[in-house]
């Protein structure tokens, strides 16, 4: 098993191996040494549980600004326009791209691909491998990782972003690597880099029900946050409106794509109720759909809704969903001949730390992309499969970027000293962590999930201020854990979301406020946080 040194020096740090993350690896490589840290196996995060696919206008019936279009609908008045077009524009190429380092897409014919259609599209546009999209991606990057000789190395858990503000070195604050615990030794490892990316993904693990893996523990926007740069758009977290319902299934998605090859979502009474929230029924925005979800199942006191898919041919479904299919069938669910149960999840962060369109966060030689990043693309509501689209396109213009300001900086490093545990004690009491972590994520749901009031978020900052209290008093008191470093985070990014959605005095896109349930114009602006902010 791969380990780190004591100390380590590297060009170029990237924190997280999904799809932004390795995206910039693979471009950055040509030009210097390439660290890639994941906290647990190489492949465990969002990407490989990815199904839907990756938009592109490929199809003869599509364009750029219909894609365009669509994008900025689904933002509800938030997206930067600039960012949505640089995306939208890149993307084919990246798809190719991807094609090239050997990810199998579905075709309909040897020279085409077979597209599908989600909600919020105007075309069928979302490229796919079957249902398994992420993971096949995943798994041609990461092949291509291996094949350029980058060093990955597993189970290791960032702690924070080394600054030389926090050092005292004088000048402009930036950024200088990260100290790192190993999850196995326990031992601390200092790793400077000319430049630190931060590709950690979103941070669902803060409510109680989440389509995310463990390792979402929002760590790049925490860390980003503790360092210095710029967070914005906090209030913003996509709920997926179709998770799985059954007590044994964790977390499993039921893909988008399910509603977009016509899947009908019903009630308890087996009634589609869609057509009573939106006219585009069961293919608007997922904002739409979660809310609609959440209020049908509340006004009947219903467990979950239901999505119907059979009226749709065993074989097709079998063969577009093998793996929707397949686990539903664990679980005893024959989605051929009945009803799937589902109900919504906390599932994307919209926003995040700020960037510009070359990745750069407003803390100089420290990058954020992917889902750590808010970059614009999203605004208020993120449309369906833009998502690796983002990490592909943003990973390279980070990439090429980094490369650049590498070249421009040149210089040796500062001395980095090695991380200093003090006086610090043996962990114990280990429940003190746990009864934290529950009580973080059962408040987020509760009072700060998909339909809000003021009275709610603020019992929320007043109990997430007395628990940060507690895991800041425990973190200096103790040795460091993985699931202490996963805790702190966890509750910076609830109080993150919480100061966002505390700002914005309206209902927008994912943001849904009762005390005042429409847009208002007046915020047709960011939230935006600082360090010192939360306290």
């Amino acid at each position: 098993m791969t380990t780190l040194p004591a100390r380590e020096n590297v060009d170029f740090l990237v924190l997280g191996g999904g799809v932004a993350g390795l995206t910039f690896a693979l471009e950055a490589a040509d030009h210097g040494s390439v660290l890639v840290l994941t906290k647990r196996q190489r492949s465990e995060g969002s990407t490989q549980y990815a199904q839907g696919g990756i938009a592109g206008v490929l199809g003869a019936d599509d364009a750029p600004e219909l894609h365009v279009q669509d994008t900025l609908v689904a933002g509800a008045g938030l997206c930067k326009r600039e960012a949505v077009e640089v995306t939208v524009r890149e993307g084919p190429d990246r798809l190719r791209w991807l094609i090239s380092i050997g990810v199998e897409f579905d075709r309909e014919a040897p020279d085409k691909l077979h597209l599908t259609r989600e909600g919020g599209h105007s075309r069928r546009r979302i490229a796919h491998a079957k249902d398994t999209t992420g993971r096949e991606v995943e798994r041609a990057l990461l092949a291509a990782c291996e094949a350029k000789g980058i060093r990955i190395v597993e189970d290791q858990v960032a702690i924070d972003v080394i600054t030389s503000g926090k050092l005292g070195l004088g000048g402009p604050n930036r950024a200088l690597g990260a100290y790192v615990l190993d999850r196995a030794s326990g031992e601390i490892t200092t790793v400077t880099a000319g430049v630190t990316v931060l590709a950690t993904g979103g941070g669902g693990k803060v409510y109680l029900y989440t389509s995310n893996p463990d390792v979402a523990t929002g760590d790049g926007v925490a860390m980003a946050y503790r360092a210095g740069a710029t967070i914005a758009n906090m209030e913003f977290f996509q709920f997926h409106p179709t998770c799985l319902f059954h007590p044994q299934a964790k977390s499993f998605l039921i893909s988008e794509a399910c509603r977009g090859e016509g899947g009908i979502l019903r009630n308890g009474a087996g009634e589609a109720f869609m057509s009573r929230y939106d006219p585009r029924k069961e293919l608007a925005p997922r904002d739409i759909v979660a809310r609609s979800i959440d209020a049908e199942m509340k006004r009947r006191g219903d467990d979950s809704a239901f999505l119907d898919m059979t009226h749709l041919p065993k074989g097709f479904l079998i063969e577009h969903f093998p793996n929707i299919y397949a686990t539903c069938k664990e679980f005893g669910i024959d989605m051929a001949v009945q009803p799937i149960p589902v109900v919504p999840a906390a599932h994307y962060m919209c926003g995040g730390v700020v960037t510009d369109l070359m990745g750069r966060t407003s803390l100089p030689r420290l990058f954020a992309i992917g889902e750590t990043s808010c970059t614009g693309l999203h605004g208020a509501n993120r449309l369906a499969s833009n998502s690796l689209l983002e990490g592909l396109v943003f990973g390279r213009r980070a990439a090429l970027s980094a490369v650049d300001e590498l070249g421009q900086a040149g210089g040796t490093l500062p001395t980095i000293p090695d991380w200093n545990p003090g006086a610090a004690l043996a962990p114990e009491e280990g429940v003190v962590v746990t009864h934290n972590w529950d009580e973080v994520r059962r408040l987020m749901w509760n009072y700060v999930g998909i339909v809000r009031t003021e009275k709610r978020l603020e019992r929320a900052r007043t109990r997430l201020a007395m628990l940060r209290t507690e895991i800041r008093e425990y973190y200096w008191e103790y040795r460091l854990t993985p699931d202490l470093v996963e805790l702190r985070n966890l509750a910076d990014v609830a109080m993150l979301i919480v100061e966002c959605a505390q700002q914005r005095k309206e209902s927008r896109g994912l943001h849904y406020l009762l005390d005042h349930p429409k847009p208002d114009e007046r915020w047709l602006r960011d939230t935006v946080v600082t360090r010192g902010d939360l306290e």
